[in-house]
């Protein structure tokens, strides 16, 4: 569809990294006002309405992407997700590794890519460390890691997907996206915010019908992609140190919009504050939780939401197992370190 815009000096991969800033900036400007956060919603202080927050956003993009897939404008069949022999092993480890470095830095990906724009630097720490470890475990010192458990498979063939099982993919999208609509209305959040987290779920189909069908090329072809962090905060830091020798991609302008738009936000309501460590068993704890997730979001195939929020709405099994052991993880890691004694435990900050 891209060639029939008629663009002379601007090809398909330089229009998806456009899309990706405004997504970014959108997805940056929402997510600092609902404190949109997957941890928040399964161990934080008030949980109940964050994860209120979180499951709109995944019901609203559970239905507007399947509602794109039924209309023909895209299809899965070729992603990634969709892999006939599942990396189980990998899925599983990842998952839990990410939940419980989320636990030990107070904050998903997403969450801290808008918190380190709003002034902290305990989130910008984070970020840098994550962002190193994820790029090591894709091409560098711990790809060994990554291709030794992804080769543990296990063969689904076409049931790779929730659309493959006798009632068919418009039914599992109605049940997943009733089910968390059904908590969401009863979480205790004011209308307002719900709207909010529905519109931060719109920018899933967005990133798919806009690579996958606004931009497709047959001469320049983009990849089929939607909100991640955990690939573009790799390809972000590789662009940064390299920028001169390889384009910008649309993951690169996904995060740069996300911190602007969350920075501006911020600034606007006033709630950017400069934050830092306190204590250095504190910039311990983080930089052992930042690792944890750069490598378990290369091996669990995306974060909570790469693999949860714009993969669940693909009904792909590997963004489901993904999803749920980053739950079983970080479930597993707050319950061991509320039962650290007292005088041990790591101070906590609200704010994340």
């Amino acid at each position: 569809m891209f060639e029939s815009f008629g663009f002379e000096t601007l090809t398909a991969p330089q229009a998806a990294v456009g899309l990706a800033v405004l997504l970014g900036l959108l997805f940056g400007g929402l997510a600092e006002r609902t404190r949109f956060c997957f941890r928040r919603g399964l161990v934080g202080d008030d949980r109940r309405q964050a994860m209120g927050v979180w499951l709109t956003a995944l019901a609203v993009a559970v239905l507007g992407t399947q509602a794109a897939v039924q209309a023909g404008l895209i299809s899965f069949d070729a992603h990634r997700f969709m892999t006939a022999d599942i990396p189980w092993l990998a899925i599983l480890v990842g998952g839990l590794m990410f939940g419980a470095g989320m636990v030990l830095t107070r904050g998903c990906v997403s969450r801290l890519t808008v918190l380190s724009a709003s002034g902290n630097l305990r989130a910008v720490f984070v970020l840098v460390v994550f962002a190193i470890t994820a790029h090591a475990t894709l091409k560098g010192v711990l790809a060994p890691v990554r291709t030794t458990l992804g080769s543990f498979t296990l063969p689904l063939g076409d049931f790779v997907t929730l659309a493959a099982l006798p009632a068919g993919g418009i039914f599992w999208s109605v049940i997943i996206a009733a089910a968390a609509l059904v908590t969401a209305v009863t979480s205790g959040n004011r209308t307002t915010t719900l709207i909010l987290a529905a519109l931060i779920g719109l920018l899933v189909p967005a990133g798919w019908v806009g690579t996958g069908f606004v931009l497709f090329d047959d001469f320049d072809p983009v990849a089929l992609q939607s909100l991640s962090f955990t690939s573009p905060f790799a390809d972000t830091l590789f662009w940064t140190i390299a920028s001169t020798s390889i384009p910008a991609n649309f993951g690169v302008g996904l995060v740069g919009g996300v911190i602007v738009g969350a920075w501006i936000t911020s600034i606007v309501f006033g709630s950017f504050q400069w934050r830092s460590f306190e204590t250095p068993s504190e910039t311990g704890r983080y930089a052992g939780g930042a690792v944890l997730m750069g490598i378990g979001g290369v091996l669990a195939g995306g974060c909570t939401v790469g693999a949860g929020l714009a993969g669940v709405p693909t009904l792909s099994v590997a963004a489901l197992m993904a999803i749920l052991s980053i739950a079983a993880g970080a479930l597993a890691a707050h319950a061991v370190l509320t039962r650290t004694p007292t005088r041990t435990r790591p101070v906590a900050h609200p704010a994340e």
